[in-house]
Order: structure tokens, then sequence, then C-alpha cells
């Protein structure tokens, strides 16, 4: 039974996230459905937090879209965005006035402070400075991860944040994940003994990675993050997480590999729409992606009339990287990448993050005295040593659109009701990824990327 039909069967409601105490269904011996309690924390607020949007693409509509779903949590009252028809769809859809649409982030902070947060779903490379100028401002913010393309600057954001006492919330939604948010407690109640070691999986789909790492925005290193920031630091975050235990020291390998001319297959042309005679076979073909799966169209804002659709994106495909063959980018980003880390009281964990996968969605073993677990985010098998009982726990938790089997297990929206609260609240203890929490795994991040150019073990300074 697949985790839709059992939430069917239960009566409970699809993307139900919060509630006031922990609901348990025992769906038969051993298997258990739940979800998470509602935040304690939590009180009603009496308006809406306000917030200006620095960025409209994916990430920016998927905080826009909490603030449509619960306006009275969230109110969006300004964005900042240079493609005209993003700014256009963002400013519709949340009725912002006129004069609080600007074209780039910088113009915001030329006028007074007119809201109460920022959120910056800029890309990586645009996250620190835009971040530095709204802490200076008063703004509290919500950032996008990664936090900053380098730790000097990550420390400085960590640093300004302190001093102003605004708040920082990093968007580690792993952190809110019911499937996460389990195990941790899991872990802490003893219940597999004492944690001796985790391996832990980020599959991130062959055309997920030629869609986004080999063609798309994150394709190349240097102008925006390395990808074990720009996709991992999720990983390296809730693996860091869940043990609860400083990170002591780090070793990585891995490479480009795969998406490189050497590996171009003959008949294989510039594009995918220049005539590839191996276009119609080729896994990542272009045309076989956007227009006959019509999967990630997203990135194209393609027009409302759906009839133009298919024309559209050819012209996307002609014109574009997303056309452009994968074997002939300028990509550099590693299309496969191990990362072995050393936590206290001698905690280890191996870190994979694989391109060449069928699947997504972030498979976790966990290794302790007294019993394992083991998990795919749409359940986690505990089993006792002691007992030799199996207890299957199945979260209740449904991603929000565009993120659907894509391994966010439901945090982004859960991310934001807490920093809603946290703002109206003026109290960063309601969230779980703060920057003073989340800097460490970034830091485990940049030591990860060196020892893996530099060849050798790194240790880890916080």
């Amino acid at each position: 039974m697949n985790r839709r039909n059992l939430i069917k069967q239960l009566g409970l409601s699809i993307g139900a996230t919060v509630i006031g105490s922990e609901a348990v269904a025992r769906l038969a011996d051993g298997t258990q459905v739940y979800e998470i309690p509602g935040n304690p924390l939590h009180k009603r607020i009496d308006k809406p937090v306000t917030a200006i949007t620095l960025g409209a693409g994916g990430r920016g509509n998927v905080y826009g879209n909490f603030a449509a779903k619960y306006p009275n949590l969230l109110k969006i009252v300004g964005v900042a965005e240079p493609i005209p028809i993003r700014n256009e769809r963002y400013a519709a859809k949340h009725q912002i006035a006129d004069t609080n649409r600007v074209d780039t982030w910088e113009r915001i902070f030329e006028r007074p402070k007119f809201a109460d947060a920022i959120i910056i779903t800029t890309p990586d490379n645009l996250h620190y400075a835009p971040c530095m100028k709204a802490l200076e401002m008063g703004y509290d913010v919500l950032l996008e991860k990664p936090i900053a393309p380098t730790e000097q600057e990550c420390r400085n954001i960590l640093a300004l944040a302190k001093k102003t006492g605004r708040i920082v919330a990093v968007c580690h939604v792993l952190r809110y994940a019911p499937y996460f948010v389990k195990m941790r407690e899991l872990i802490a109640q003893g219940s597999i003994g004492e944690v001796m070691s985790i391996q832990h999986l980020e599959p991130i789909e062959h055309r997920h990675m030629a869609h986004s790492y080999v063609r798309g925005n994150w394709h190349n290193s240097k102008q925006t993050t390395p990808i074990i920031l720009a996709k991992s630091c999720h990983d390296l975050d809730i693996i860091k997480w869940i043990i609860n235990k400083p990170a002591k020291q780090v070793v990585a390998m891995g490479d480009l590999k795969w998406f490189k001319k050497e590996n171009a297959p003959a008949g294989s042309t510039a594009r995918c729409t220049d005539g590839c005679t191996v276009e119609r076979t080729c896994p990542y073909s272009a045309i076989r992606t956007y227009l006959d799966k019509r999967e990630r169209v997203g990135v194209f804002d393609l027009p409302d009339d759906k009839t133009k659709h298919a024309d559209a994106i050819m012209e996307k495909l002609r014109t574009t990287n997303y056309g452009r063959c994968v074997y002939r980018m300028e990509n550099d980003q590693p299309d496969h990448y191990v990362t072995n880390i050393r936590f206290g009281d001698n905690v280890t964990a191996s870190f994979s993050m694989e391109a060449f996968t069928s699947y997504g969605g972030r498979r976790t073993r966990v290794m302790g005295s007294m019993g394992d677990m083991v998990g795919d985010m749409t359940e986690l098998v505990v089993t006792d040593f002691r007992t030799g009982k199996q207890t299957k726990m199945v979260p209740i938790a449904e991603d929000v659109e565009g993120y659907k089997n894509n391994g966010h297990g439901g945090g982004d929206w859960l991310l934001a009701h807490d920093f809603v609260q946290a703002v109206a609240q003026q109290d960063p203890k309601l969230l779980t990824s703060t920057i003073d929490e989340s800097i460490e795994s970034h830091i485990m991040g940049f030591m990860a990327e060196e020892s893996r150019k530099k060849n050798k073990i790194m240790d880890i300074k916080l």
C-alpha cells in the first residue's frame, strides 16, 4: 500500500503537518503511522508577519505559496525579481503594490524598512550581500541554503546577526520533516542504544542531475557554489542534527566522471534540437525530459495558454542551456561524491551523493549498540536487538508543489510556520535551523570540498 492510499484509509488529510498532540494510528502489528506534534510555543498571531521576497523563482514561490495559503500568518508586501514575467506573476498573486516591485535586490534597500522580514531566495552567489544589508536595516531573514559561497561570508552573517539581534533562519528544511524529527527523537530516547555510525545516501536521480547541475543554474561551481553545498548541505546538516555531536574530521572523494565531452556519443550534436541521431535513446535528452515528459518546466516561465507550451518549450531548448547536450556544457560539478565524517565520541558517518540513480528520496541507516534504523523518508524501520522486534514508522507528510518525492519530506511549510512564529514573537528558539545551529554543517561542507581537492583529511574547526 502506498503512503497516499494508507493516509486515505486512515481518514487523515493529505498535507496536514501540525496538530495539537502526536497522532499515532496502528496500521498492523509493528506498523504505525504518525504526525509530529505542533510546536507548543506557537501563539495566536493578531496580524500577519510581513515579508519582502528577493527572488521569485522556485524557492521564492514555495514560501510565497505558504503566504497565499495562510494569509493570516504571512503577507508578502514586496518583491525583487529581474525576470519580468516572474515579477508580474508574483506581484499579482500577492497583490503587491507597484511601488513595492523592483527588478534588483539592491533597490529594496534604497527605501526605509517597510516589512518585518526579508525572504532571500536569490541565486547562491547573491545570498551574502542582501542578507548583510537586511540585517543592517533591522530585518529578520529567512535565508535559502547555502548561507553564502564562502566560509568567511557565513561567519560574517553569523557575527552580524548576533550584533544586531536579528533572526536569521536558514532553510535547512529537513530538520522540520516529520521523518527526520522522529529519527532524532528516537535516537535521543536511546531506542537503538548508543549510536555508532550512520550511512546516508542522497540519490539525486539522473535527470535531476542533468537539469540542475549539468545544464542548470548550478552547473558551474565557480559561479555558484560547490555541489556539496548547493545540493548536499541539507544532508550534512541532517546527519549532524540527528547525531547531535560536534564534527571533528572529514575526508571526501569524488569527481566529474561522465558529463564530459569525451563521453559524447557518436552522432550527438551541440543541442538536442540540432538533429542529434541518438537523441531518442539518450537518457538525458532535453526533448524527452522537457517536451515529452514535461518535467521541471517551471524554469521556462511558460505562458498561461497551455496550447502554446510545446512551442515555448522548444524555443527554450533552442536558445538556452536547457537544450544543450549534457556532454558539451561548461559544467564542473562532481557527479559522484563520497564524504566520511568523524564526530565526537568517535561516531562515524558516511555520506554519498550520487547522480546515477533511477530514483530520488534520501536513504538513511543508523547503527546503534542495541538496534538499528533503516529508512527512505517514506518509512522508518527500527529493530531492537534485545527483543528482535521491528517497528515500522510511517510519517504523514506531503511535500509542497514542485518538491513531491524530491526529498524534502514536508519540511518546507513546517519551517515557514516556525519562522512566522519566531518573527512574531521575536524568539529564535522557535526555530531549529537558526544560523547559529546551521553554520556548522556549512563548515563541514567547505572542509569536505577542500579535502576532495587536496586529497587529505581535514580537521573541522568551529
